[in-house]
């Protein structure tokens, strides 16, 4: 009898995990979906070891077919169920993520260095803002010194500012 196996069991997760392996499936539909994956897992593991089992020590045991045709029914039925629960889910997934996941790289890494880029671009924007600002400030500084019936045109009160905004 083939060995099973139990994603629940496992007492550690992936660091990059969202959520531990003992946390509950969220509610709803997609904890349903969320489930039947589980289940695919689990059958597609135990349909993995009954054909190890079947071609190897087990391969002259009367009936050794009949697990390995049960197996693959039951991932053939929780393939079913998923794709009957999945016409509910309006989720949609992002093109990069599958096609990461079918490269065998993780979407959380892909999240992780969108955000890594978008917190730098957001420096190197903050950067040249206030560089701006403090060329404005400097430029104004000059026209004012050089040009004094320009100066109160060069240094805006603050109800200015707030209305160009």
């Amino acid at each position: 009898m083939p060995t099973s196996y139990n994603p629940e069991s496992q007492t550690s997760h992936a660091p990059d995990s969202p959520r531990s392996s003992q946390s509950p499936p969220p509610s709803g539909i997609q904890g349903d979906l969320e489930l039947e994956l589980l289940g695919l897992a689990n059958a597609l593991y135990n349909l993995g070891t009954t054909v190890i089992n079947d071609s190897t020590k087990d391969r002259d045991r009367p009936g050794g077919a009949k697990l390995v045709g049960l197996g693959a029914n039951e991932v053939v039925n929780h393939l079913m169920s998923i794709d009957n629960k999945a016409q509910d889910i309006q989720t949609m997934i992002p093109f990069q993520v599958l096609s990461d996941i079918d490269n065998a790289r993780n979407p959380m890494q892909l999240t992780k260095e969108r955000l890594e880029r978008a917190a730098t671009e957001n420096q190197f924007m903050n950067g040249k803002i206030a560089a701006i600002q403090s060329y404005r400030k400097l430029l104004n500084e000059a026209l004012a010194s050089n040009f004094p019936e320009t100066a109160e045109y060069l240094h805006p009160s603050q109800d200015d500012i707030k209305m160009e905004l």
